[in-house]
């Protein structure tokens, strides 16, 4: 029996630095806003401010928690944890989700009760704190495009900060609505619709972390794809205990069984097999344990692949 690993097999990501760097600035922003938008939403006594102020709180976890999922992550393999911590991001990504899931039922809780006893709004102070709202969200996207595809943390809060953006946008156009016609009733129907926008995005992430603790396989992968594409490798006879995983969403790994062809040499096979899925899958952390014709798999009786 052998092993190979992939040549690209103990990847760093190099942008790490970058992206605390942003989600620092982000924070910092977000933060402030949301003390803004606290005071704003109890002093003008508007539920749509206070439900854009319950998401925005959420950011202010999300960009916490992925700050410290980076720094964990930078943390070197042990004993105990021979993975490292990167599954530390993942952990947070999916609590921050449920966080989320919660906020919503409280803002529609309260969206059913302003329904039956009706609130006074002061719409031009709504109006304020949400353009200003809407400026420190725009202004934080722009801080989190650049690592919102490489890490499910800057993605969330990307997510969320953009959630916010339109929940922004819907106080704004609902302040000016109850401005300019006195129906008070549209401030819980905006709360109501922002969390009605955040939630199947909510779901997203939700579905996406926990099929990565559950180790399956990245939806942007096709397990039949990479069977076939390692069974067309030559040398390769066939294969079993195919399993492809991701420690989180840029970092993924596969194992596999090879049987090898009449009279091939293995090395030159476990290769080729680690090469192939590197290069046309960008699978980078490759095991391939090679088996003669014929002989006996400790495994084999048990087929996961």
């Amino acid at each position: 029996m052998a092993h190979d690993h992939g040549s690209a097999g103990h990847s760093h990501d190099h942008t790490t630095g970058a992206n605390a760097k942003m989600l620092g600035w982000a924070l910092a922003l977000t933060s402030a806003y949301l003390v803004a938008e606290v005071i704003g939403g109890i002093v003008f006594n508007s539920l749509a401010l206070l439900s854009d102020a319950a998401h925005m709180m959420t950011d202010v976890a999300a960009l916490v928690i992925a700050l410290l999922a980076i720094r964990l992550g930078r943390k070197a393999p042990d004993e105990k944890r021979t993975f490292g911590y990167r599954r530390f991001e993942i952990l947070a990504a999916a609590f921050n989700a449920v966080l989320l899931f919660g906020i919503a039922i409280y803002v529609f809780v309260e969206a059913i009760r302003r329904f039956t006893e009706p609130q006074e709004i002061q719409s031009w102070g709504m109006m304020i704190v949400a353009a200003i709202g809407l400026v420190v969200n725009l202004i934080s996207m722009r801080l989190l495009t650049a690592g919102k595809d490489a890490s499910f943390n800057v993605k969330g809060a990307y997510l969320e900060v953009w959630a916010d953006m339109i929940g922004s946008i819907g106080v704004i156009a609902g302040a000016a609505a109850i401005r300019f016609t006195g129906w008070t009733w549209i401030d819980p129907v905006v709360a109501v619709a922002i969390g009605l926008w955040v939630l199947p995005r909510t779901w997203i992430l939700l579905r996406d972390t926990t099929n990565v603790l559950l180790e399956g396989v990245p939806s942007s992968l096709r397990l039949t794809e990479v069977r076939a594409a390692i069974a067309a490798v030559p040398g390769v006879a066939g294969l079993h205990d195919l399993h492809v995983w991701s420690m989180s969403n840029d970092d993924v790994s596969c194992t596999v069984h090879v049987t090898l062809g009449q009279g091939c040499d293995p090395d030159p096979v476990r290769l080729g097999v680690a090469a192939m899925l590197d290069q046309r899958f960008d699978i980078s952390h490759v095991t391939v344990q090679t088996e003669a014709p014929g002989e006996p798999c400790g495994d084999g009786h048990e087929v996961h692949a």
